[in-house]
């Protein structure tokens, strides 16, 4: 039966579309070269052969370059063009493909997934339009690559499971790149696909675990004993369940109305050598500086932090500490006095850091704190009020515009950061 066979009407109708290789394609546009047939890679030259490429053209890909490999890995043989990120460029061109996704379907109804992925409802529009799943999809994908030059692929499902397995499986073999899943199609084309780490949220672990009792396709897994995958996999066993059947309950409005219980923002590095103690402590000031200005920006307050630190592969090994601060708060001063109590008391002056990571945890709306007999309120208002100062600054002159004399210091980072986006170069 073919895998996009016309999908029963008593379903829901979701699209799934992917920008194809898109920063490539957004790199290949920019220089007037087609992205299907341009050999260009995206990664950052100063980063040495090392570095990881952020996208691979489709050509290059067809001649077994893989994506998201290093440099180095690309055989010597093939000529091409590499480009260094330009994160602001990419994130311009995304912004225009949700304006296109705008003129077929309500914002309401869109799921952005990803910068170049992103889910669409189109149940209310099929009537409208007089089209079908596939054809709404193509008429789609026709105008961002009219409008932008930039081709996509396509899954359409009964559900935003199936349409994101359609994408990731089946489209790419489709001549119009656009397949389509139900519940049943999913079943019969899909059940024995190996490996089974190419279905959405199956990773090597989960995979391992499976194969350790038998259990190598979606197939096996649905005729499994589920409660030997609860007792294997615990509430996200059921997860595994519904999708080795085709199923996925949440709907895209399910997903835009969800609350969380608990809110929490965090910051993380991976430095680029190893950092001696003094320097680690150096980047856990200057992210818990610019951590703490994202609280106050969005008028945030924490009373819970976390610490990871891990040390270089020479001397492996990894901290992981929390603490409860005795007021919900956004200053600066009193969250890096946590933090850096945590650093100093714990991490190993003698092996040299690599990665850092900070956590700030029951975070809430300012507004509900409660001030406590160790600090007071109006030296908290005046760290809020000169917090406030600096992100008008920022705002208003650029992210460097003001900088701690720590920022200076050959081993800190903020003003490289200040200047990237995901960690890679922002300049378009």
């Amino acid at each position: 039966m073919s895998i996009h066979k016309q999908i029963s009407s008593t379903k829901r109708r979701y699209l799934c579309i992917d920008l194809k290789s898109f920063y490539a394609s957004v790199e290949c546009v920019e220089r007037g070269l087609d992205p299907m047939t341009t050999n260009l890679v995206v990664a950052d030259p100063e980063r040495k052969s090392g570095t990881i490429c952020l996208a691979v053209s489709p050509s290059l890909r067809k001649l077994g370059v893989k994506n998201r490999c290093r440099v180095f890995e690309i055989p010597p043989h093939l000529s091409y063009i590499q480009a260094p990120p330009r994160m602001q460029l990419y994130i311009r061109y995304s912004a225009d493909v949700y304006s296109i996704y705008l003129k077929y379907v309500a914002k309401e109804d869109i799921h952005v997934y990803s910068i170049d992925e992103a889910f669409l409802d189109i149940t209310d529009y099929l009537n409208a339009y007089g089209l079908s799943p596939r054809e709404l999809a193509r008429r789609i994908m026709e105008d961002i690559v009219s409008s932008l030059g930039i081709a996509a692929a396509c899954g359409a499902g009964t559900n935003l499971y199936l349409a994101k397995v359609a994408l990731d499986l089946c489209a790419k073999h489709m001549p119009d790149r656009i397949a389509s899943l139900d519940e049943g199609l999913y079943r019969q084309s899909l059940w024995e696909h190996r490996p089974i780490t190419d279905f959405w949220r199956i990773g090597p672990g989960t995979a391992k675990r499976l194969a350790s009792y038998g259990i190598y396709t979606m197939g096996q897994a649905a005729h499994t004993s589920e409660a030997l995958l609860y007792r294997l996999f615990g509430v996200d066993a059921e997860y595994l369940i519904d999708h080795a059947w085709g199923r996925e309950p949440v709907t895209i409005a399910q997903i835009r109305a969800y609350q969380p219980l608990n809110r929490s923002l965090s910051s993380g590095q991976v430095l680029m050598r190893d950092y001696s103690y003094e320097e680690g402590l150096l980047i856990l000031k200057e992210m818990a500086d610019l951590l703490c200005l994202e609280l106050t920006e969005r008028r945030l307050i924490t009373d819970s932090l976390s610490l990871n630190v891990s040390y270089s592969g020479r001397c492996p090994g990894s901290v992981h500490k929390s603490a409860a601060m005795t007021t919900a708060t956004d200053s600066s001063r009193v969250i890096t006095g946590y933090l850096t109590g945590l650093y100093s008391k714990y991490t190993d002056r003698l092996r040299p850091v690599r990665r850092i990571s900070i956590s700030f945890h029951h975070v809430r709306e300012r507004g509900l704190e409660q001030y406590d007999l160790f600090n007071d309120p109006a030296i908290l208002e005046r760290d809020r009020k000169l917090q406030t100062a600096v992100l008008e600054i920022k705002k208003k002159f650029g992210k460097n515009a003001v900088l701690r004399g720590m920022d200076l210091l050959s081993a800190a980072t903020t003003r490289q950061r200040n200047e990237q986006i995901g960690g890679h170069r922002s300049g378009e």
